[in-house]
């Protein structure tokens, strides 16, 4: 029946279509790492299976088309791999990122965060010392810290005006001491010692006015690099689940495709099962 074939072809070239929002996932957390948390290691799991996908699609398209039994087979082992790699994929990155999250701070709008709240795997790349080497002076390369300054009327914004902004996790983490240190807000980026005791947080000490140091050795702004993450990799999960869903349908459907193909290869009438039979033999009296 052809109508199974065109069936899949049409499935396939939808396929193709929506492999294109795996790809753009992941060329969306590669711009997001150059421009923030830097991290470069999970955008390229992404373009692989969206670039997957599409030949396999294609090759599916293909295969249904002019039934070609094949690449139908190809089609098949192929997509069973692409499933299994989504799926572990998504699995991965639910695990990774299933800890942590900014804490809310007494009148403040923007959150705190700290390392001790997360933990995994993730947390141990992101703050080992020659990786995290490289993500800090990336994060300090971008100027991220330098965008979060305004002026109101040519002068710096008050404390007031600045402990009601939405900062974003890098912001919060990186260009500025945590909040438990008491230290006096004199612009974004630079805090001085309001005469109280300091917190107990070690990130108290590393703190430095040094426009080239800010609190980018502070375990507060591995936290907010940890958090940024979450945030961008939970966004493209779900894409990829929608598109798993979809690939499932499309995997079920060629099965039934190739089957039909097969049986049409061996001449078999539709909906029956090709039966070898002895025929009685003549009885003689």
């Amino acid at each position: 029946m052809r109508a199974s074939n065109h069936l899949i072809g049409f499935l396939n070239f939808l396929t193709f279509l929506l492999s294109i929002p795996i790809l753009g996932g992941g060329i969306w957390l590669s711009s997001r790492a150059n421009n923030t948390d830097c991290l470069k290691f999970l955008q390229w799991p992404l373009i692989i299976i969206g670039v997957s996908i599409m030949v396999v699609s294609l090759a599916g398209f293909a295969g249904a088309c002019y039934r070609n039994t094949f690449l139908m087979y190809l089609y098949l082992w192929a997509m069973f791999f692409i499933i299994a790699a989504l799926v572990g994929f998504i699995i991965f990155a639910y695990a990774v990122t299933d800890k942590g999250s900014g804490q809310p701070v007494m009148n403040r709008v923007y959150l705190e965060y700290y390392l001790g709240d997360y933990s995994g795997w993730l947390k141990d790349r992101v703050a080992s010392e020659s990786y995290w080497s490289k993500i800090s002076s990336c994060i300090r390369d971008s100027r991220a810290c330098k965008r979060i300054r305004r002026n109101v009327g040519g002068f710096p914004e008050t404390p007031e005006m600045f402990y009601i902004r939405k900062l974003s996790p890098i912001e919060s983490g990186c260009c500025k001491p945590p909040t438990s240190c008491g230290f006096a807000y004199n612009n974004e980026t630079f805090w001085t010692d309001g005469g109280g005791l300091a917190g107990n947080d070690p990130d108290c000490q590393r703190w430095s006015n040094d426009q080239s140091q800010l609190c980018y050795d502070c375990d507060s702004c591995k936290a907010g690099v940890l958090a940024s993450l979450k945030k961008s990799w939970r966004k493209v999960s779900v894409i990829n689940i929608v598109m798993l869903i979809i690939l499932v349908i499309v995997y079920v459907v060629a099965c039934a495709a190739f089957r039909h193909n097969k049986r049409m290869d061996n001449d078999e009438p539709y909906g029956e099962t090709r039966m070898e039979k002895e025929r009685p033999s003549r009885i003689h009296f």
